[in-house]
């Protein structure tokens, strides 16, 4: 019965901040050049971009190029290159908030979740806007999500804790209180199992019901309160992966 729920699909790796198509404080060139990468990126012709990008470059090194180089060059799966561009682009301008953004998404996407939380915490805590704080504060939340799942994986349940406590602390993210809900099931702690498996179900987005209902359930199993029990895995069985769990934990109780 595992768990797949966190992908990179829900990370924020939309546009976040403002960067002008018009770039009138470049070398004239350089600023044609980057406008053009601009129009073909938005077309969706990311090699064309790219090689716009690069010849703007080798005129002006400047962070909003390196920056939108980084975004062509991750829209073609190009994860590393787009990386050292992102840094490259911070280099030239370290107050730089989308590019912690844009580099923390990439961190994530190469499975390097401890980057990934140092450069979106870094834009949490510089930020002035909230509106861009609150997104970013999602990325956070799945990053530290994958933190909590892997130390869970390895047997590090002090260490799950954290992470996953740090995830619903940002975001009310349905798949932490999900692991959550597993976790202090395991470790006896039924009335949190029951609060982390309700809220669960309460910010759903993703993850399926069956999941919260079967820890429900076991957690009223072990509380001694049968009737609530069955009830959460009857309704846990209607969802395909929980089904055979479920049904099993029926037949011992009944």
């Amino acid at each position: 019965m595992k768990m797949k729920f966190l992908t990179a699909a829900g990370l924020v790796m939309v546009m976040l901040f403002s960067i002008s198509v018009f770039a009138q404080d470049m070398k004239p060139e350089a600023g044609k050049l980057y406008n053009a990468g601009n129009r073909l990126l938005k077309t969706g012709n990311y090699n064309g971009a790219i090689d716009n990008y690069d010849k703007a470059l080798k005129i002006n090194e400047d962070f909003r190029i390196y920056y939108q180089r980084g975004v062509a060059l991750k829209k073609s799966h190009k994860y590393e290159e787009a990386k050292k561009s992102f840094e490259l682009s911070l280099k030239n301008k370290p107050d730089f908030e989308a590019g912690y953004n844009a580099l923390g998404g990439i961190e994530f996407l190469l499975k390097n979740y401890d980057a990934a939380v140092n450069n979106f915490e870094h834009v949490v805590q510089t930020t002035k806007n909230d509106r861009v704080k609150n997104k970013v504060k999602r990325n956070l939340a799945l990053a530290y999500t994958k933190l909590g799942k892997k130390a869970y994986a390895a047997g590090k349940t002090k260490k799950a804790l954290g992470y996953l406590t740090k995830a619903v602390n940002n975001k009310n993210y349905d798949a932490a209180y999900l692991i959550l809900a597993k976790l202090y099931n395991e470790l006896g702690n039924w009335n949190k199992s029951l609060s982390a498996a309700e809220k669960a179900l309460k910010y759903r987005s993703k993850i399926g019901k069956g999941g919260p209902y079967f820890y429900m359930g076991v957690a009223y199993k072990n509380e001694g309160n049968l009737a609530k029990a069955k009830k959460m895995f009857r309704l846990a069985r209607k969802d395909a992966s929980y089904r055979k769990t479920a049904n099993y934990e029926l037949t011992l109780l009944n």
